[in-house]
């Protein structure tokens, strides 16, 4: 009890973090770098906006539920290999989020001609950024499995003594290390880790995944152009449930209490939308092209960025691929090898839209 305890206290501190950095700059700059208005249907756009809103909405919970959804087909089940292809799939759609979609918009917001040279010119503050950031998730992984890890292992004479008296429990749970099942009374200290450890990344990665689309929201709500709206649809609807997939494939081994996966879901699901309604709001006094605006944008999509392509190589990937089932299976390593490259293909083209 006093591991989920904890862990709860984590996971609500995790979207504090983001409600600090929820609200973006609402006001208008002295740059010289003026929005093009040419094209601009505000009736029409807003018509667009509204239909970009709710098919993201949607796309966006079906992308999530539906690693979920295959949890009720055995076939689909953590411990067979086509999940393990299908997170390699998801892993892949991060990856790319991360180096394709994030990365590059933090590059154009921070080396933009309407910043000042100095000192925006004078060093490559999007790199360091993320590098920051990567090895800051590194460090929060490490401390918060170290600190729950010994908290755990003090208690564990205490949960034996409740168990000896009559208090047992059933524990089944799913790890990468055996991908097996543990049956017993209380959690062992390695499946304790391990369940906290996935607790961890399915967190950070949400926040990361947030933070880039209630970003992607606001600058989609906030125009005004109907010709930059409509392609911007179908690929951010495409975007979105990619990156539910790979979201709810985290989360589903993390073993989170129904409560908590539905808010962590809804959370996922709503904030584009939310930036969307957030940019509609503002279209009258923002200007993407203020200093503020793209200061604020820029770091955040280079942290957003660091947080992504981090979890996709470290946490996803390496654990997944390093492991001795990989290992020993031929198949498995071409298949899951394939699925990457899919993932990573299919959101790099989105690209070309998004």
């Amino acid at each position: 009890m006093g591991l989920l305890k904890e862990n709860n206290k984590l996971f609500i501190f995790s979207y504090l973090i983001f409600f600090t950095v929820l609200f973006p700059p609402l006001v208008v700059g002295d740059c010289t770098c003026e929005a093009d208005d040419e094209g601009h249907d505000k009736v029409k756009a807003t018509s667009y906006k509204l239909a970009a809103l709710l098919s993201i909405l949607i796309a966006s919970a079906i992308g999530a539920c539906i690693p979920f959804i295959g949890k009720l087909i055995p076939t689909l089940s953590p411990e067979r290999d086509v999940f393990f292809i299908v997170k390699a799939f998801a892993a892949g759609v991060i990856l790319s989020t991360g180096f394709i979609h994030v990365l590059p918009d933090a590059f154009e917001n921070l080396t933009s001609p309407c910043l000042k040279e100095h000192p925006w010119g004078d060093f490559p503050f999007t790199g360091f950024v993320a590098m920051c950031t990567a090895m800051g998730t590194l460090m929060v992984e490490t401390y918060a499995t170290s600190y729950f890890q010994t908290h755990h292992s003090t208690g564990d004479q205490v949960e034996s003594n409740d168990v000896e008296s009559g208090h047992e429990g059933h524990v089944h749970l799913h790890t990468h290390a055996t991908h097996g099942h543990a049956h017993g009374p209380v959690l062992s200290s390695s499946g304790a880790s391990e369940l906290l450890r996935h607790r961890v990344i399915s967190q950070v990665l949400e926040l990361g995944i947030i933070i880039h689309s209630v970003i992607i929201g606001i600058s989609l709500g906030a125009s005004e152009s109907p010709e930059t709206i409509k392609p911007l649809i179908a690929a951010l609807t495409f975007h979105q449930f990619f990156e539910g997939m790979g979201l709810g494939s985290c989360v589903i081994q993390a073993n989170f209490k129904k409560i908590s996966v539905a808010t962590m879901v809804l959370f996922f699901a709503l904030t584009t939308p939310i930036g969307i309604g957030i940019g509609i709001g503002i279209t009258n006094v923002y200007d993407d092209n203020s200093p503020t605006a793209l200061i604020v944008e820029g770091i955040l999509n280079a942290a957003s960025a660091g947080i992504l392509i981090y979890m996709a190589l470290v946490d996803l990937l390496a654990a997944d691929f390093m492991s001795s089932r990989m290992y020993n299976s031929g198949w498995l390593r071409l298949s899951s090898n394939l699925s990457l490259l899919c993932g990573a293909g299919f959101m790099s083209l989105i690209a070309k839209w998004a």
